[in-house]
C-alpha cells in the first residue's frame, strides 16, 4: 500500500522539534560515513537541458547528472519518486532498493527541502513523465527546516518579504518576475551602450544632497571629520563630467531617500540617469521611447503588458504628448489659469482635494495633476511644459519663462521618467538654488538643503557646459511596469520592511 510522507510544516509540531528531527538525521548521515553538507559537485546538468537533449526513440541508454533541492518525497514500498528543482525547472527521480542496494536506506532519509545530487538513467513512466532512474546520489546540503506548502494571504505576503530566499524556493511566479527584472537592467545597459554612452560611477556618499528635494539619510566620515549624506540623486555629479567633455553618460545604481515606504516607494532604489551634451528633452523622448519598447520586445516578448486587473497598457509608439495646462484644464476647467489663486483653492477644494493651508498657488494646480489626472495615464503620454517652480534644474520655454522645457513621462498612472532641457547659465542656476533654499527654509523644511548650496556645481557651470537633455528612469517601477507586478516589494529582491521588534 502506498505510503505518501508529508513533511510540510505541521500545525502541532513546533519548529523547535523539526529541528531537532532533523538534526538527528544529519548526525545519523555522518555515522554513516556520509557528510550531510558535501563538497563540490561537478558535472551536473541543468534540468532544462536535460529534457530538451533527451531522443525519446534512442535505443542507447542515456546517462545525466542533475543537482537541486526535493521539492517532493513518496515512498511506494521498495520505491522512491521525488521531484527535484534547479533554477531551470523540475525533474523526477526514482530510486529502488534493486538498484541503490544499501544506499536506498540513506536515500529514504532524505527530507522535503534537501538539496542533492543524482545520476542515472533517463526514462519515461506509465505516465509519460521523464523520469531519471538514480543509480548515485550525494547530500549536498541538509535542510533543518521544512518548506510551506503554499505562501498565500495577507499574513504570508510580509513572510514572502521578509524571507525571500524561502519565497524563491516555492513561488516560481516570485522569482519569474524577479529574474524579468534583472534581464529588464541587462538590456537597458546593452541598449545605452549600443547607441554610445558610457556607463559612469558616481559617488553615493556626498558632502552635500543635492540634485532633487528630497530628506537624505545622514551619516559622519570619521576620517574626513565631517558629515555626509547619502545621495538622493546622482544628477549634479554626472552634469560635471558634461562639464569635464564625457558627451554621452549614464549612471545606473542606488538613490537613497529618508522618507516613507508605499506601495510605489522604497528608501533604497535604482534609479538609471542619463545625461547627451548636445541634446534637449526632445532628444529623451526619442531615447525613452527606444529604450522601453526595445527592452519590453526582448524581455517580455510584447508591448502589450496585461495588468492583473486585465487592462491592457499598450507600448506601441508613437507615445502620446500633452502640456500639462491642457491637462489641467481637462479637470479644473478651461478658465482654471485665469482665475485667483483664491479662486482655484476653493476649486480644487470642491473637486475633493485637501491642502495646508500654507500650500502655494502651484501646489494646489499640481495636487490637481496629481491626485486627478496622473492616475488615469495608463497608455504612454509625454506631459510636457510644466511650472517652472516645480522644476528648478530645468531650462525654461522660450515662449512663457512661467514654464520649463520638460517631460514627465507617465504609464500605468505613475511618472516612469522625467526628462529636461537641462539648464547650464550659472547665473540663473544659483538663482534657482537660492529660491529653492529660500522655500524650503521658509516652509521649515531645514534638513531639504542644510541651507547650502552646491558652490562647487556653480564652479564647474561656470567653466561651460554644452546645452543636453537629460533624464531619470526609475528602475523599480519600469520593472513594475513590464513585469506587471502591483507592488515595488515584488521587483526588489529584498525590500525594507518594519523590524518586527518596532512593530
Amino acid at each position: 500500500m502506498e505510503t505518501e510522507i508529508n513533511q510540510n510544516i505541521d500545525s502541532i509540531e513546533s519548529q523547535s522539534d523539526i529541528f531537532q528531527k532533523c538534526l538527528k538525521k544529519a548526525n545519523d548521515w555522518r555515522e554513516a560515513g556520509i557528510d550531510p553538507y558535501g563538497s563540490r559537485y561537478d558535472d551536473a546538468e541543468r534540468v532544462a537541458l536535460v529534457r530538451t537533449q533527451y531522443i525519446p526513440d534512442s535505443t542507447e541508454p542515456q546517462k545525466k547528472k542533475i543537482a537541486g533541492r526535493v521539492m517532493a518525497f513518496r515512498i511506494m514500498g521498495k520505491s522512491i519518486f521525488a521531484d527535484l528543482k534547479d533554477s531551470t525547472g523540475r525533474m523526477q527521480l526514482y530510486a529502488n532498493k534493486n538498484t541503490l542496494g544499501e544506499n536506498f536506506d540513506h536515500f529514504s532519509r532524505i527530507d522535503i527541502g534537501d538539496i542533492i545530487g543524482a545520476e542515472g538513467y533517463l526514462f519515461i513512466t506509465k505516465t509519460g513523465e521523464l523520469t531519471l532512474k538514480v543509480h548515485e546520489f550525494r547530500m549536498l546540503s541538509k535542510a533543518m527546516k521544512t518548506l510551506p506548502e503554499k505562501w498565500h494571504g495577507l499574513t504570508d505576503i510580509e513572510a514572502r518579504y521578509r524571507q525571500r530566499y524561502v519565497d524563491l524556493i516555492v513561488n516560481d511566479e516570485a522569482k519569474d518576475t524577479l529574474t524579468k527584472r534583472i534581464l529588464i537592467v541587462r538590456e537597458v545597459r546593452k541598449y545605452l551602450e549600443n547607441i554610445g554612452f558610457l556607463e559612469v560611477e558616481t559617488p553615493m556618499l556626498q558632502v552635500l544632497a543635492g540634485g532633487a528635494a528630497a530628506k537624505p539619510f545622514k551619516t559622519y566620515h570619521e576620517a574626513l571629520s565631517c558629515p555626509m549624506y547619502l545621495r538622493i540623486a546622482p544628477e549634479l555629479f554626472l552634469k560635471r563630467l558634461l562639464v569635464g567633455g564625457f558627451e554621452k553618460v549614464f549612471e545606473l545604481n542606488r538613490n537613497f531617500r529618508n522618507e516613507g515606504l508605499s506601495r510605489r516607494h522604497n528608501p533604497e532604489f535604482t534609479m538609471l540617469e542619463i545625461y547627451q551634451a548636445y541634446g534637449d528633452c526632445r532628444t529623451m523622448m526619442e531615447l525613452i521611447q527606444g529604450l522601453i519598447t526595445t527592452v519590453a520586445q526582448n524581455v517580455i516578448g510584447t508591448l502589450k503588458i496585461q495588468k492583473s486587473d486585465g487592462t491592457i497598457i499598450d507600448l506601441t509608439p508613437p507615445w502620446t504628448i500633452a502640456p500639462y495646462t491642457d491637462l489641467v484644464k481637462s479637470k479644473g476647467g478651461d478658465d482654471w489659469f485665469d482665475i485667483t489663486p483664491a479662486e482655484r483653492k476653493s476649486r480644487a477644494e470642491k473637486l475633493g482635494l485637501k491642502f495646508d493651508p500654507k500650500a502655494a498657488d502651484f501646489e494646489v494646480t499640481n495636487e490637481v495633476y496629481e491626485k486627478l489626472i496622473e492616475p488615469t495615464l495608463i497608455n504612454p503620454t509625454f506631459v510636457t511644459r510644466l511650472p517652472a517652480a516645480l522644476v528648478p534644474l530645468a531650462k525654461k520655454c522660450d515662449d512663457n519663462p512661467n514654464f520649463v522645457d520638460v517631460f514627465e513621462l507617465e504609464i500605468n498612472g505613475q511618472e516612469i521618467a522625467p526628462a529636461y532641457s537641462e539648464l547650464n547659465d550659472p547665473v540663473e542656476q544659483r538663482k534657482r538654488f537660492e529660491s529653492q533654499l529660500n522655500g524650503s527654509v521658509a516652509s521649515g523644511d531645514h534638513e531639504l538643503c542644510e541651507g547650502k548650496i552646491d558652490e562647487d556645481f556653480l564652479n564647474a557651470l561656470e567653466y561651460g557646459m554644452p546645452p543636453a537633455g537629460g533624464m531619470g528612469v526609475g528602475i523599480d517601477r519600469l520593472a513594475m511596469l513590464l513585469t506587471g507586478a502591483d507592488s515595488i516589494r515584488d521587483v526588489i529582491l529584498f525590500p525594507h520592511m518594519r523590524p518586527k521588534s518596532n512593530k
